[in-house]
């Protein structure tokens, strides 16, 4: 699908349908919708348990108007992969004509902790899927624990806030990058706030010629402690403060995209992490001159970590 119009848009059937269970202001269907948009062919979705499956598909019910596989925590990947193996066998037999693409929804829980092996092998065998994380930072539907995704400060239920400690300790790991080193075709991360971004990497990832992982933000009222319909903005904060920036790696080329090649050709603002820690409660414990060093910590690494993309997306290759 190369049209990226209104218009064509609406012609897409709806595969994903409204009367879920999802918490109010929830990203993740949102996000869901506009990757599925990316595909004008059939799609089959396996989906990791978490928040969105537990959500979607609630016995008798579903919301899935899509051939759909509700796998375990660990093995979404694996899943999915087996769903294309299948796939290409009866097509080689000539039993089934139609193209296919294949996706396998996830959290970060599922993606970035538990099933991370099974991604990993998924990538490096070449199957031809794609692979989107719901990126909401913490283990949300089993209670908001902390994941490797749940970054430096962030207050979760296992990783408290109080006089001596202040949230969470680490940063968090960089499962983008992880996905790159598997070099495979197609690697971006998205934002709901941008559909016409999220939607053409979507495109891209399913017709690239190999694996494509897709690393969502996904905003979440509940865990990060902020009114239900600040979702979008949220979302859009994130981008702009760098915490989440914009990109794609096409074939191990670096791209900045959105508002992120904006702020990187100083045509926008990179706004500071202090914007994002007063528009959340899991970070309200920081805003006290005790934490002062833990925010100069956080700043320090989304400079990095941004400092280090504007200079990969500068390369040629």
């Amino acid at each position: 699908m190369t049209s990226l119009s209104l218009k064509e848009l609406n012609k897409l059937p709806v595969r994903l349908a409204s009367g879920h269970r999802l918490c109010a202001g929830c990203a993740e269907s949102i996000i869901a919708k506009q990757i599925l948009m990316g595909t004008s062919d059939e799609v089959a979705v396996s989906l990791s348990t978490g928040c969105f499956e537990v959500s979607t598909t609630v016995f008798p019910y579903t919301s899935w108007n899509t051939p759909y596989v509700h796998t375990a925590f660990g093995n979404g990947a694996a899943t999915c992969a087996g769903l294309e193996t299948a796939y290409n066998a009866l097509k080689k037999r000539g039993k089934i004509t139609e193209e296919i693409k294949f996706v396998n929804f996830a959290g970060d829980g599922a993606t970035y902790d538990i099933g991370l092996q099974a991604l990993s092998g998924a990538m490096e065998r070449g199957h031809r899927m794609m692979y989107v994380c719901l990126n909401n930072e913490a283990y949300m539907n089993t209670g908001i624990q902390r994941s490797s995704a749940t970054t430096l400060g962030a207050s979760t239920t296992t990783s408290w806030a109080g006089t001596v400690q202040a949230g969470k300790k680490e940063n968090s790991k960089d499962m983008t990058a992880v996905m790159v080193a598997h070099n495979i075709p197609y690697v971006a991360q998205v934002s709901p706030h941008n559909w016409r971004d999220t939607v053409t990497k979507a495109s891209k990832g399913f017709e690239a010629n190999g694996p494509s992982f897709i690393n969502a933000i996904s905003p979440c009222p509940r865990g990060w402690r902020f009114p239900s319909d600040r979702t979008i903005d949220m979302a859009k904060l994130a981008v702009e403060t760098c915490v989440w920036p914009l990109f794609e790696v096409v074939d191990g080329k670096y791209s900045l995209t959105a508002e992120s090649s904006r702020i990187a050709d100083g045509k926008a603002e990179k706004k500071p992490i202090l914007d994002w820690f007063n528009a959340q409660g899991r970070f309200k414990h920081l805003l006290v001159d005790k934490w002062e060093p833990v925010v100069e910590a956080y700043q320090a690494e989304v400079d990095r970590r941004w400092a280090k993309l504007v200079k990969l997306s500068e390369m040629d290759l």
